[in-house]
């Protein structure tokens, strides 16, 4: 796999993809971990005089213009990140990318609006795809892979557009490939796996592959409400799809089976509402009110989990353990972070949910072994799947 020092790039167009996905309020950046995360590389190729052409996606736009999900807070952000103004073109691929690009000269960067704006960008179909990786592919000379968080989507940005240029791999991807190796061909033991956020059918999926490869798998956020429902307890109102409760019966008895242990939230911090204000309280997980829902994992819960990290050789972290963005229930994602901060092992936080949180909650991303900006990619590549944006840069 080339990376970015492998080719002379003074003067030439070089189309990176990044993913900044950032959480945005009210048109300001929250969290630009992930734009920090692109600077070495796009610095990199600015300081060797190359003409950068920034693309990445934002949010579900589903595939039309929309100004909800328009880059321009992003391009703002990076902007003020590199010192420079950053412009952003009106359209991914279309006249006024192409006029942008006319007008540039070594050493200047510009961004293009939302891929996602097209279509076609995450089209099923490889013939509509490829049509769009061609425009994007005229664009440029040279294409640089820097956006871990899409490598695992075949995705025109992601990997058809690699197939049409000369390409190579951002420091970023770089880093993240080295870090997560250590999961799958350096693992110290015991080897601990943290899971939860709201965002569940990605992850749940990835059990059934990680019981066996885990000596424990810590199971909190609404990740844990189909286990907890499979053991016959009620969980109120929480976050729950019922399809997936058969599938959390399944991996219970096949963690028994196989002498690994899937170990559950002993109690939660529930509320009527999902709001800061809402009066809540602690529950034994198996007592869930019929109309609170859980928003936390409970004290018990987390000192339990983080004397479980505190005695591994090697954690991987993805999604946090509650709504952290509202203080009454951040105790249990600050309680992993915290065990994970003081801990011998090697840590790996994954996803962007997750490296938000520990930010949010003060945390420096140094405290830990290593934080990436892929969440859905980091546990692909821990099961061993192949990443097709990852697998497409060993093309010649």
């Amino acid at each position: 796999m080339k990376t970015i020092d492998d080719f002379v790039v003074a003067g030439q167009r070089v189309l990176v993809r990044v993913d900044f996905n950032v959480p945005l309020d009210g048109g300001r950046v929250t969290d630009d971990g992930r734009i920090r995360a692109a600077l070495p590389t796009l610095t990199a190729l600015l300081d060797r005089d190359a003409m950068v052409i920034v693309c990445a996606h934002l949010g579900r736009p589903a595939g039309q213009p929309d100004p909800r999900y328009s880059l321009a807070p992003v391009a703002a952000r990076l902007g003020e990140l590199l010192g420079r103004p950053v412009e952003l073109a009106a359209d991914t691929a279309g006249p006024s990318a192409q006029a942008a690009v006319a007008a540039m000269r070594s050493g200047g960067l510009i961004m293009l609006e939302n891929l996602r704006f097209n279509a076609a960008e995450t089209s099923k179909d490889d013939a509509t795809r490829g049509v769009f990786a061609d425009q994007l592919a005229a664009l440029a000379d040279l294409y640089v892979s820097d956006g871990f968080g899409v490598l695992h989507r075949k995705q025109a940005s992601v990997y058809d557009v690699a197939l049409r240029l000369p390409h190579a791999a951002g420091y970023l991807v770089r880093a993240e490939v080295a870090a997560l190796r250590r999961l799958t061909a350096d693992i110290r033991r015991p080897y601990v796996i943290v899971l939860g956020g709201a965002k569940v059918a990605d992850k749940f999926d990835a059990i059934g592959s990680l019981i066996s490869v885990a000596d424990r798998i810590l199971v909190g956020g609404a990740m844990a409400f189909p286990f907890l429902a499979a053991q016959g307890y009620k969980v109120g109102t929480s976050l729950l799809q019922d399809d997936q409760v058969d599938l959390a019966r399944g991996y219970l008895d096949l963690a028994a089976r196989a002498g690994g242990q899937i170990v559950l939230p002993a109690d939660l911090i529930v509320a009527a509402e999902r709001t800061g204000e809402a009066p809540h309280e602690v529950v034994a997980a198996d007592a869930i009110p019929a109309d609170r829902m859980g928003l936390d994992i409970g004290p018990e819960s987390a000192r339990l989990f983080a004397a479980r990290i505190r005695g591994a050789g090697t954690v991987f972290w993805n999604g946090p353990m509650g709504v952290f963005e509202l203080a009454p229930y951040a105790a249990g994602t600050r309680a992993i972070a915290s065990a994970l901060a003081s801990a011998a092992a090697f840590s790996l936080v994954g996803g962007g949910d997750t490296g938000a949180a520990i930010r949010t909650l003060g945390f420096r991303d140094n405290a830990f072994g290593y934080v990436s900006t892929g969440g859905g990619a980091s546990l692909e590549f821990i099961q061993g799947k192949t990443l097709p944006g990852l697998a497409v840069l060993d093309e010649p």
